[in-house]
């Protein structure tokens, strides 16, 4: 099973970047059941993907810079690393100049996750934690590290004491043996669902305004969201990173639904019929009508 943080990537612990656009880090979604990358689509100023209900995806992340970066991954709305309502001071992955690094799931320990998968919203990690409201985004705040200070007239002993810490140095932290992925079962359901759409025969306004309801239950059901599937091995360390700034460097964002439900929205173009055009001899003998 392969390993989500290996080499120097981490879970930071939260010690303490100027906000500016840049390309610090490459987000991208893949598609793991077919192994491929979903392609971005713009609209609007923002980005989206396609996403196939029921397929594992995980979320990969790859550092441009020369410099280790810390990212804060959010996905619906939650934090990825610790379960809470996301915010950019909270923890997140490092990652090493150059390094990438695939993000598969919820981190439930330092050896598993819980695995991301396209599911209905109502069914979504977030929904079924009473979060419901930022379902259909995934996001990563960066941070760019403080360059250490050096002081004059100290000694060798006190500068490797005061270094930050490398991913790798504690050669006893060895990676336990993998453990065979369980399901697990799924969160308890957050209070409240979507309620039925009344029906009216007394007015032909309250009608339509009932079938208006109906289908926008509908299409709220039929949106994706990311769900706590099954466990599987997946190892990280601790390690230290001081931010350089408390505001991140960037903030990247990729939104998603099915390829139906952004066919609706407008983000993707309708799929144009196919014509076919009529044919003389369609079969060779004469069939009974229908009825």
């Amino acid at each position: 099973m392969k390993s989500v943080l290996s080499a120097a990537v981490a879970i930071a612990l939260s010690i303490s970047a100027a906000a500016h656009a840049g390309g610090l880090v490459d987000v991208s979604v893949i598609d793991r059941d077919t192994g491929s990358v979903l392609p971005t689509h713009g609209h609007g100023g923002k980005l989206y993907v396609a996403g196939i209900p029921g397929h594992r995806y995980s979320v990969r992340l790859y550092n441009h810079s020369s410099e280790r970066v810390m990212t804060v991954l959010s996905v619906d709305g939650v934090n990825a690393v610790t379960g809470q309502t996301a915010d950019p001071n909270q923890s997140g992955y490092v990652l090493d100049a150059w390094q990438s690094t695939d993000v598969e799931g919820w981190r439930k320990n330092m050896s598993e996750i819980a695995q991301f998968n396209f599911t209905a919203l109502d069914n979504s990690y977030a929904a079924r934690t009473g979060r419901p409201n930022n379902v259909g985004v995934i996001g990563v705040a960066v941070f760019r590290e403080r360059a250490p200070v050096w002081r004059e007239r100290e000694d060798r002993l006190s500068q490797r004491d005061s270094a930050p810490a490398q991913p790798g140095s504690n050669a006893a932290a060895e990676a336990p043996t993998p453990a065979r992925p369980v399901a697990t079962p799924p969160p308890a359901s957050a209070a409240g669902s979507f309620a039925d759409a009344a029906k009216s025969t007394a007015e032909p306004e309250a009608r339509a305004d009932g079938a208006l309801a109906a289908r926008a239950q509908r299409k709220a059901e039929e949106s994706l969201g990311t769900g706590h599937g099954a466990r599987e091995s997946s190892y990280a360390s601790y390690t230290t990173f001081e931010r350089a700034s408390v505001h991140p460097d960037e903030v990247d964002s990729i939104f998603y639904d099915s390829y139906r439900n952004l066919v609706a929205r407008g983000v993707l173009p309708s799929p144009r019929p196919v014509a076919v055009e009529p044919q003389a001899f369609p079969n060779h003998f004469v069939p009974d009508p229908a009825g």
